[in-house]
């Protein structure tokens, strides 16, 4: 079973996605902050990381930087799940190493969820 860790800050959103994430087989393991959110990558070694950008502690950007910087968690595709829209931060998102950059508003639980599949290969 694929590992999938989302670090979110917004409980309702966390709950939604491991629910759906969880009915399609995949194990979730979340993370409400930047800080927890790194802990975790490292510790429990995920497949994928969701990764919010505004998060309380450290910033979505820095947690990206991070993980792409550190030997164990560089290889871990991320998937940027956020509400900023600006070329500027998907810019800078794909440059620190993100997979994709999917936009909530823009997106479906469905279309979110074959992204992710198409992340791990599956």
């Amino acid at each position: 079973m694929k590992k999938i860790l989302f670090i979110e800050d917004e409980s309702a959103l966390q709950k939604t996605f491991s629910d759906v994430l969880k009915g399609n087989g995949y194990e979730v393991i979340s993370a409400i902050d930047g800080e927890i959110g790194l802990e975790l990558a490292k510790n429990k070694k995920p497949d994928l990381i969701l990764l919010d950008l505004v998060l309380p502690k450290i910033h979505g950007f820095e947690v990206l930087k991070k993980l792409k910087e550190h030997e164990e968690t560089k290889d871990i595709p991320v998937i940027v799940l956020t509400n900023l829209e600006g070329v500027v931060d998907v810019d800078k998102a794909i440059e620190l190493g993100a997979t994709s950059y999917l936009v909530k508003a823009q997106y479906s639980l469905e279309e979110i969820i074959e992204k992710i599949k198409k992340a791990l290969g599956e």
